[in-house]
């Protein structure tokens, strides 16, 4: 695989693991850094900015959802992630990245209509920040 189709492939997966849609775009990223090391930062790059389109994606989805009263009947009155989202606000998108409790933030982020612009900001940060760290525990 050329330079260019390894980091379609990085940004892809990296955007399908940001959704509810299970992925596994660290294994992607070390295949790209192992074949490229050149492509050290635009790697990191492409992963983040997958990884960051698919939060937002989730946000989107929780636009969407219908109104708290109906969503919470339905859920049990248990959104984990709705009470953190209000609790912390935008920033507690910087663990966004974390494995399934990632998700269920940007989707309250959006239902709770958190501006988008911090959303995406934060989760970015946060997104970059663990690729970041995948890539250096790399080279070690």
């Amino acid at each position: 695989m050329d330079e260019r189709s390894s980091l379609l492939a990085l940004f892809t997966t990296s955007f399908l693991s940001a959704t509810l849609l299970p992925g596994g775009s660290e294994a992607v990223l070390f295949g790209v850094l192992t074949a490229y090391p050149q492509l050290y930062w635009t790697a990191l790059g492409f992963a983040s900015l997958g990884n960051t389109m698919g939060g937002m994606s989730s946000y989107a989805i929780g636009l969407f959802l219908p109104d708290e009263k109906t969503l919470l009947k339905q859920s049990g009155d248990n959104i984990r992630g709705l009470k953190w989202v209000r609790r912390h606000g935008s920033p507690i998108l910087l663990l966004a990245w974390v494995p399934i409790i990632g998700d269920l933030l940007c989707v309250a982020a959006g239902w709770l209509r958190v501006n988008w612009i911090w959303a995406m900001l934060f989760m970015a940060v946060g997104k970059f920040a663990r690729y970041w760290a995948i890539a250096a525990a790399m080279q070690l």
